[in-house]
């Protein structure tokens, strides 16, 4: 007994008609013009099985954003699970691996026809929202100005990072998807450009600057952090004021000084100075 076929996710493409044996009139039309169309191209020499994936890269990764799952996108386009997961960027302890710059065609095309209400949730974790914000504020992009590209008033965007930051708050996944994709838009461009003041623009920096907000570039050193939870940025942070922490982490612990100095790499008396000046700041604040 053979296990019926799920419906198709969509009728955008010809994947209704390959994976799905869909047999509506439409599609089998539309399959039948594509084939015809690919022998033609073939034959002519100009048919191009692979094609660009950076478009569907930022296509996924805009849905991920906004709470989708690797899992559930490969379920709903059609494409394979490992498919989708090789286009994400990851990263290893010491290098990030390098991305993936081709993709099949028909792999593509049933990856860009998914559409978002079919993936994402209702709601999210707002924290991957707030850091794109924030970041984006960073690069001088006022909120009042974010606000108008996201649809949404100033004051619940600063409401919702100020929440978003402890952890206190989830966020509707469409707005989630607003975000991330003003984000991959805006992340390229200068305010000023785009009609935002020099004095604007400035104010944001600054306002960004004292609460140690990383801006877009910082994101860019780390694929895929913006939204995990588990990464904390050490932005803004001095060497010496990360060493302190994590000695004074690995000491509270019963580890030796002597044995952390060498874990961290610096040298006893070294390690011994960033725990005062650590000490002196935290006594200070």
């Amino acid at each position: 007994m053979t296990e019926a076929l799920r419906e198709a996710p969509n009728h955008d493409t010809t994947t209704c008609v390959t994976k799905y044996k869909c047999r509506r009139q439409a599609c089998v039309e539309r399959y039948n013009a594509n084939e015809r169309e690919r022998k033609r191209l073939k034959k002519q020499g100009n048919y191009q099985r692979f094609t660009d994936a950076a478009p569907v890269r930022e296509h996924v990764l805009q849905l991920i954003a906004a709470g989708a799952t690797p899992y559930g996108i490969a379920r709903q386009s059609g494409a394979s699970d490992t498919t989708v997961r090789g286009l994400l960027p990851r990263r290893s302890p010491r290098r990030h691996a390098p991305l993936r710059h081709r993709i099949l065609a028909e792999n593509a095309a049933m990856l860009l026809a998914l559409t978002p209400e079919s993936v994402i949730p209702r709601f999210t974790p707002a924290l991957g929202t707030a850091r794109r914000i924030q970041a984006l504020v960073a690069n001088g992009w006022p909120m009042i100005t974010l606000g108008e590209h996201f649809g949404l008033y100033p004051k619940y965007i600063g409401e919702l990072i100020s929440r978003a930051t402890r952890g206190e708050t989830r966020v509707k996944g469409t707005t989630a998807l607003t975000v991330a994709r003003a984000y991959d838009i805006l992340r390229g461009r200068k305010p000023t450009s785009r009609g935002v003041t020099k004095s604007a623009a400035g104010y944001a920096r600054d306002f960004a600057r004292d609460r140690d907000w990383p801006p877009t570039r910082y994101w860019d050193q780390f694929p895929g952090a913006i939204d995990d939870p588990h990464f904390v940025p050490e932005y803004g942070r001095t060497r010496l004021e990360i060493l302190a922490e994590d000695g004074r982490w690995a000491l509270a612990g019963g580890s030796d000084r002597d044995l952390v100095a060498e874990r961290l790499g610096v040298d006893r008396s070294y390690l011994d100075r960033a725990l005062a000046a650590h000490t002196q700041l935290a006594v200070a604040s």
